[in-house]
Order: C-alpha cells, then structure tokens, then sequence
C-alpha cells in the first residue's frame, strides 16, 4: 500500500478557478445523463487568497444518490477513484490516487443540507476575510500536527466548519455561486 502524501497547506494559486473550470467541463459531459443543477468550486481552493491544500474541490448536484449510482462509473473513467466515504450522504471521490489526490468530487443530492452547506461556507469565507483568515491559521496549525493524519486533519477541523456553516445558512449564504 503506498503511503499518503502529506498534508501541505500552500499559499493560494490563482490557476485553482481555471483547473476547476476545466474538470467542471469534463465532468459536464461525463455526468451530464445524472446532474440534476450545477457543478461547483468548494472547499479552500474556491476562495481567493486564502491557502490551502492543493486539492480542488469539486461538488455536483445529482437528484438522489440511488439514480446517480451510474455515474461513479462514469467519473471512473475520468479517473476518479470512489469510496464510501459519508455514503448515506454523497458518493465521494478522489483523482488521481488515494495517496496523491489533485481532485475530490462529491456527488451530492440537490437541495440536500450536504448540498447547501459547502456553499453557505464557500460564499461566507469569500465575504468575511477575518474568519477566511482564522480558518487559514486552524488548517497551518493542524497540517504540522496531523501531517501524515488526513482523518484527524479533517476531523479537528470539522468543529469550525460546523460552526462557520451554521452563522452562513442562518445569514442566507447557502445559494450557489
């Protein structure tokens, strides 16, 4: 089993919209038979500026994961690799290892709370700079702790995220971009 990359927070890279723009149009076309609403940037690398891991985010709207189950296929071919992370709430991928990851795609069911939270956190860390900038502080401190520990990166994280997704749906910043 090859062993995971570390976990390396890097200063913003303004080519992470383009990188995104040009996977969103591959995946367009690939999943186009299940999308049921728009492809979006999530996650740190939609938010200029701020530092994070380069691993673009990626989230598209599927009716139910039940119809969309074709698609994990389909997203194979574009060399995404699928697992049953959070299962009963997205089909999950990764691009183009489990060690090495340039690319995470969700699957999410439109209209979901899983769908509307990445948003409202997107939207509101692109607005509120000193909470963006908190956040980049958090993912520093917790990359040099947990470097080899993408779960318990993910999971000490989860409580400012949590937090922060809660203030952003209560103001209305749940709406995609």
């Amino acid at each position: 089993m090859t062993p995971d990359a570390p976990i390396e927070i890097v200063s913003y890279d303004p080519s992470w919209p383009a990188r995104f723009d040009e996977e969103r149009d591959a995946l367009r076309d690939a999943l186009a038979p299940w999308l049921a609403g728009p492809i979006e940037h999530i996650g740190s690398t939609a938010i200029p500026w701020l530092a994070a891991k380069p691993v673009i985010d990626i989230m598209a709207a599927v009716d139910t994961l039940e119809s969309s189950k074709p698609a994990i296929e389909a997203a194979a071919a574009l060399s995404y690799c699928y697992f049953p992370y959070k299962a009963h709430l997205e089909h999950w991928f990764c691009k183009p290892s489990p060690a090495f990851r340039t690319h995470h795609l969700h699957l999410v069911p439109a209209g979901s709370r899983q769908w509307s939270g990445p948003i409202a956190f997107r939207n509101y860390l692109r607005t509120h700079a000193a909470i963006a900038s908190e956040y980049e502080r958090l993912k520093r401190t917790l990359a040099e702790t947990f470097r080899f520990d993408r779960e318990a990166y993910t999971a000490a994280k989860a409580p400012f995220i949590e937090a922060t997704t809660e203030q952003a749906l209560a103001d209305g910043y749940g709406v995609s971009s």
